[in-house]
């Protein structure tokens, strides 16, 4: 059985976090991060409000994105092998061709893209209010620094109009609550997902 997690969310919400922490207990799980499909910095526009546009769907390699995910849907066992993750041997079911295979797909315009809005089984969104996201924003060490006013001239409009848009595609999204403590998300996602997996056996 093959299984596809979104963990979408805010900037700075958790969302590696709590991807980190799932990917250490579930079985045969692999992820794709799509901050990893960042185009490079000289491939970055800038917009009408004079940032460099990071925080916009055509920042990133959709298609590369999209394209690495149905590697894994085609063959959850080689991309697992190909991306050094062991896979578990369950004694009942020898072939791994028949186990449960788990994907996470992980990233801040998880939901945005139409070429992967039908991938998932199981949508969750972190969300953080406005304060805490700005704290958490500042301090933290981007390989490219943010420039003074690029939160609120940038970051955060564009996640405003960007959940706008995810909430008009509805698709059946979960909604979590970032300021709850790591373990207190871990808990209930994973819980979660184990529920599910059960009930499509």
């Amino acid at each position: 059985m093959k299984y596809v997690i979104g963990i979408g969310g805010v900037t700075n919400g958790g969302k590696t976090t709590l991807t980190d922490k799932l990917i250490k207990t579930l079985p045969n799980c692999c992820v794709v991060h799509q901050d990893d499909f960042f185009k490079k910095p000289d491939q970055i526009e800038v917009g009408e409000d004079g940032f460099k546009q990071w925080d916009v769907i055509t920042a990133l390699d959709m298609e590369a994105m999209t394209n690495t995910v149905k590697g894994w849907m085609e063959n959850p066992v080689k991309f697992a092998r190909s991306h050094g993750v062991s896979l578990s041997s369950s004694s009942d079911v020898a072939n791994p061709d028949e186990q449960t295979h788990i994907l996470i797909v992980e990233g801040f315009l998880l939901y945005n893209d139409p070429q992967l809005l039908d991938v998932f089984d199981k949508c969750y969104y972190i969300s953080i209010p406005y304060e805490e996201c700005k704290r958490r924003r500042s301090t933290r060490q981007y390989t490219v620094p943010d420039p003074p006013g690029l939160f609120d001239g940038h970051v955060w409009p564009m996640y405003l109009k960007h959940r706008r848009e995810m909430e008009e595609s509805c698709l059946d999204i979960e909604y979590l609550d970032g300021l709850k403590s790591k373990e207190e998300l871990y808990n209930q996602v994973h819980e979660d997902i184990q529920n599910n997996l059960l009930n499509r056996l």
